[in-house]
């Protein structure tokens, strides 16, 4: 059925087939057979020509919207059409230059892919699996064949079972040996995939396979980390939890063993029954190509292919240890950092504790036992840390001390390792070999684990090798009962699975770990640089090694000070201290006694006799004390001037101090210095002439004010003898004792024999003595003759001086007269005139060494103490301290962590 609709442009035939819904009014446009319809409005030509032209220019706009909407689509399919015409080339491109890149199927030859691979390994398995199945129907039929034949002959039964036996054991054997070979063909081939893998993908990014060199640093790098932690004091509660491997175990349970099976080198010393490992032992795993050991703080290494440098290396492993012991104890905290690298060693720190004891014999401390456990724990509680539990498979497990520590450290075994040693001792001991299974199942001990393992770490003997030993090991698995019988899965035997299943935890644990470890330090470096600020905020941050340099420079300087001193400046300072060294024995050796001869030929001749006994032996030694004491002086003057500035660091004061006395003590004078003095001195004090009237009035200067300070020096002690004189005690009303008032009355008495005998000798008479006493009798005053004599000395000393000195004041002119070779008593003035010269040249002589020789042979002794200092941790420990010097320790030293944690991440991450 058709339609037929008429339009304004002629006649349409719609089929029933295609209705179109048409409104009222929609006009329809057909051309070669396309139909199309508009529903607007249709043109009246009846309206005005005005609303025409409107309709005209919206019609005009609808059209050239719709060129704008097709040109826009136009644009759109020429980017679509570049997109894929790019595209295209960019593929001939790409495969253009993947056909210039070298041949790499034989990659696809060498490693399969993963269906490759998961097809081999199941072929393996299933050939396995029909290996054993095989044998199980092949013994099978054997014994039932043997079984007809026992029927058949009864006598040869005994015969027949141990055929049957025997061929049994060598078949168990010989699948034993195909597991073994498959297990280590399978870890060979996965290993060499997966690094096959690895280099297949850095050769798709156009990247050079990364070397084994990589992997060396990254433990070395991660081992100075641990380096840097053992020195750092925590605070900020920011520990140390970063992975390590901790050996515990009971003493003699052979963690050093194991620990050296996987070094694989005899690393540590041995004893029979006595404790061995004293401290901490810290030995960082790493691949190289040559198997060798060295300390942390030492540059030797040590070739563990040579026997003579493992003795060398066991001797200095045992020194370390017992030098860290110090006051009384037996063991101690102290950590021995070494280094292990070799061909085929798994990375890993591992620590090696001492063994937990159960008894202190009396050659250890008291508290030895608490010690080892204490330390134990202290490494066990970092959450990060990886235990490897050792215990003895060849004692009972109820004599087990370790299992019980470790089961409170980890109570989940998220992070332990169980390894049982000596197994072939307990499977010779032991009547129920399901005992060891349980134990390796975890089912005998309170603790848990994430592996067990049973190894074999020698056979008791000193000098067997690793090589012996690991022969040993894997000769006792193979014919080991517990392995055949299926108590002991191939996996869980061998050092070398143990190291291979310790290196995979301790790396797993490293990732997880060392990122947080890092965030932490770096909160504590932000926590201290605040406190700096707020507590120091112009000071720089300097740790007691700059602070310490700074002080070296400062000390040195001072040195230098010295050669400002001028010569007069140094001449006085030494007369100054000659004459204090001399003046005591110059007045109560000389002068006093030959003084109070009386005559002055006498006084002469006992003058020289005395001075040449001086010279000969005290003047020289005193002269050079002398100098050492003037040196030390100036010395010290410039020290204190520094320290008066206004720049001036008082937290270097203590260590310069300590640095000055040390070198003094160390400091001596020059032997052949004595000598020389002895002799230019000998010769001064011969000379008796006085020539110049200037020399004579210094002489009389020098006389007199040397007897007006012994003057004041004797009123002191007569002050302190007689007690407060009359004015004072009514003044400031103070009294007398009863020492001082017999001391004023026996003055009294004194007074009276110096008035009526004014050249009375130093000596009081018999006769003198009995008057006082009875004199102070008749006063009711008890004194002996030695109470007399103790208060005459400095009464008649004091007389004396008062004679001497009016007889200086006498002298003053009588140069004139003693140039006439008049006869004057002036002979103490010619005294202290040879004094004097003798004084002046000994200053110039010591002055001349001091410039020319000691003050740079002090320096060196100066530079040599800041030197043996600069080493001594301890002695800048002690001398510089303060809040300021600890701050800036720490900021330093976390500084220096957190550095190195972020290089050692970043090389992990490039690893990965």
């Amino acid at each position: 059925m058709e339609h037929i609709l008429k339009g304004r442009f002629g006649r349409v035939v719609i089929s029933t087939y295609a209705q179109l819904p048409l409104k009222y009014g929609s006009n329809v446009t057909c051309r070669r057979g396309i139909c199309s319809t508009w529903t607007g409005r249709t043109l009246d030509r009846s309206r005005p020509l005005l609303k025409r032209y409107q309709l005209q220019q919206q019609r005009q706009y609808g059209m050239f919207a719709v060129r704008a909407l097709r040109g826009l689509l136009k644009v759109r399919y020429l980017l679509l059409g570049g997109a894929v015409g790019g595209g295209v080339t960019l593929q001939k491109k790409y495969q253009d230059w993947k056909e210039g890149l070298p041949d790499m199927k034989w990659l696809d030859e060498v490693m399969p892919d993963n269906d490759k691979w998961k097809q081999w390994r199941g072929s393996l398995i299933d050939f396995k699996d029909n290996i054993k199945d095989n044998i199980e129907i092949e013994v099978a039929e054997e014994l039932k064949s043997q079984s007809t034949v026992y029927t058949r002959s009864a006598p040869n039964e005994e015969q027949i079972r141990r055929e049957a036996q025997q061929r049994l054991d060598a078949i168990q054997e010989e699948m034993m040996q195909t597991q073994i070979r498959y297990q280590r063909e399978l870890e060979r081939v996965e290993k060499e995939n997966k690094e096959l893998r690895k280099q297949n993908l850095l050769l798709r990014q156009g990247r050079k396979p990364s070397t084994r060199q990589v992997k060396r640093s990254l433990i070395d790098m991660y081992s100075d980390v641990l380096d840097e932690l053992a020195d750092y004091d925590s605070g900020y509660n920011t520990a140390d939890q970063l992975p390590r491997v901790v050996v515990v175990g009971d003493q003699s349970s052979g963690k050093t063993s194991v620990l050296e099976m996987i070094a694989q080198a005899r690393i540590f010393p041995r004893g029979a029954g006595e404790m061995m490992t004293r401290a901490p032992v810290k030995v960082t795993l790493s691949e190289g190509p040559y198997h060798v050991a060295q300390f942390r703080d030492s540059s030797r290494e040590f070739d563990l292919t040579k026997e003579s440098d493992l003795a060398d290396l066991r001797r200095e492993v045992e020194l370390r240890m017992r030098n860290s012991v110090r006051g009384g104890k037996t063991v101690s905290s102290d950590v021995i950092s070494m280094t292990v690298k070799g061909p085929g060693l798994q990375r890993m720190v591992l620590v090696d504790l001492p063994g937990i004891i159960s008894t202190q014999t009396t050659d250890m401390a008291a508290d030895t036992r608490e010690s080892i456990k204490m330390m134990s724990q202290g490494y066990m509680n970092n959450p990060n840390a990886i235990i490897l539990c050792i215990q003895d498979g060849s004692v009972d497990a109820e004599r087990s001390n370790v299992t019980d520590i470790v089961a409170q450290c980890d109570p989940q075994g998220k992070r332990t390792i169980f390894v049982l040693t000596k197994v072939d001792m307990a499977e010779e001991n032991l009547a129920n070999p399901d005992r060891i299974r349980k134990i390796l199942s975890g089912k005998l001990f309170p603790m848990k684990a994430l592996g067990y393992f049973a190894v074999v770490t020698g056979r008791g003997r000193k000098d067997d090798s690793i090589q012996t030993i690991k022969d040993y090991e894997e000769q006792f698995f193979r014919g080991s009962k517990l392995f055949k019988e299926g108590l002991i899965r191939s996996t869980q035997v061998t050092t070398r699975n143990l190291s291979l299943a310790v290196a995979d935890c301790f790396w797993k644990m490293v990732r997880e770990t060392v990122e947080q470890q890092a965030d932490a330090f770096k909160a504590t470096r932000f926590n201290l640089e605040t406190e700096w600020k707020n507590n120091f905020p112009r000071l720089r941050e300097q740790d007691r090694d700059e602070l310490f340099e700074r002080a070296r420079s400062e000390i040195l300087d001072e040195v230098v000070n010295l050669s400002q001193v001028s010569p007069k400046q140094w001449e006085d300072c030494l007369l100054d201290k000659i004459w204090d060294k001399v003046s005591n024995h110059v007045f109560e050796n000389i002068y006093l006694p030959a003084a109070q001869t009386g005559t002055q030929a006498t006084f002469d001749t006992a003058v020289d006799i005395k001075l040449r006994q001086w010279t000969e032996q005290g003047l020289p030694a005193k002269s050079v004390e002398s100098g050492w004491e003037t040196l030390q002086s100036e010395f010290d003057r410039f020290m204190q001037k520094a320290a008066q500035a206004t720049d001036h660091d008082d937290i270097f004061d203590q260590l310069k101090t300590a640095v000055v006395t040390e070198a003094m003590q160390r400091h001596s004078w020059e032997d052949k210095a004595s000598e020389m003095l002895r002799v230019i001195q000998l010769n001064t004090l011969e000379d008796r002439s006085i020539s110049d009237k200037r020399d004579w009035d210094s002489a009389v200067k020098f006389l007199e004010s040397s007897i007006k300070h012994k003057m004041k020096q004797n009123e002191g002690l007569l002050k302190q003898m007689l007690g407060p004189s009359m004015k004072e005690r009514w003044l400031y009303w103070r009294y007398l004792s009863e020492y001082q008032q017999k001391c004023c009355s026996v003055k009294t008495e004194l007074d009276k024999i110096l008035y009526s005998d004014e050249k009375h000798p130093p000596l009081l008479s018999f006769d003198e003595l009995t008057t006082i006493r009875k004199n102070l009798q008749r006063s009711n005053i008890e004194v002996d003759s030695d109470f007399i004599r103790e208060v005459w000395r400095p009464i008649y000393r004091q007389h004396f001086l008062k004679q001497s000195l009016s007889r200086t004041y006498d002298c003053r002119k009588a140069f004139y007269m003693y140039h006439q070779q008049m006869d004057v008593e002036c002979g103490d003035v010619v005294l202290f005139h040879r004094i004097q010269q003798m004084m002046k040249v000994t200053a110039n002589a010591l002055r001349q060494q001091i410039m020319n020789r000691e003050a740079r042979r002090l320096d060196k002794e100066i530079k040599d103490v800041l030197e043996d200092y600069s080493q001594d941790a301890e002695k800048k420990q002690k001398l510089l301290t303060g809040r300021r010097v600890t701050l800036a320790e720490d900021l330093k030293r976390v500084r220096q962590i957190q550095e190195k944690l972020e290089e050692f991440i970043q090389a992990l991450n490039k690893e990965k």
